[in-house]
């Protein structure tokens, strides 16, 4: 199975049920959809569709990673800044981190590679995944973000993102 919204209800949320939970909460978000996007690269091939002129926003790359404890971490990052593994795991203080598998993505995150996404916190604030954003939120007008599938983005205000992650419980760790 891919990462799109074809396969949805094969996830424990689908992308539609979190888009309901956003309005039930009253979080604000435009939503996207397009070809499925698996790699920045990709993501960079629509941002011109996407755009909204004058918006100052953050455009994401996310890392679904875990140490040699076996603690698992989302890393959300500015999409171009440049990432060294070893260097991160010295910055978080944990030593070596890898990449998790497909397998433990979707058992922690509940989502399938293509579609890593801080928006899977809704899953992995459970699993006790450690969350880890770019200080550059903290600046941006929106972010935007697959919601759980690789075919859609959703852009959102970054105090309405803010409230998602406070409605949650997921305690979100600033990486300068």
């Amino acid at each position: 199975m891919d990462a799109s919204s074809k396969f949805q209800d094969s996830l424990p949320v689908s992308s539609d049920a979190l888009l309901q939970k956003l309005d039930d909460w009253g979080l604000r978000y435009t939503l996207h959809e397009h070809v499925p996007l698996r790699t920045v690269e990709d993501a960079k091939a629509v941002e011109g569709d996407l755009a909204v002129p004058g918006e100052n926003a953050l455009r994401i790359k996310n890392l679904y990673l875990r140490d040699r404890k076996k603690r698992n971490y989302l890393v959300t990052l500015e999409q171009d800044r440049e990432i060294d593994l070893k260097a991160l795991g010295a910055e978080l203080g944990v030593g070596n981190l890898s990449f998790g598998s497909a397998d433990r993505l979707m058992e922690h995150l509940g989502i399938r590679p293509g579609a890593v996404s801080p928006l899977a916190m809704i899953n992995g604030v459970e699993k006790n995944v450690i969350f880890y954003m770019d200080a550059g939120a903290q600046q941006a007008d929106a972010i935007y973000m697959h919601p759980l599938v690789n075919d859609r983005t959703v852009a959102m205000s970054r105090a309405d993102t803010l409230t998602f992650f406070e409605k949650l419980g997921v305690t979100i760790h600033w990486l300068a």
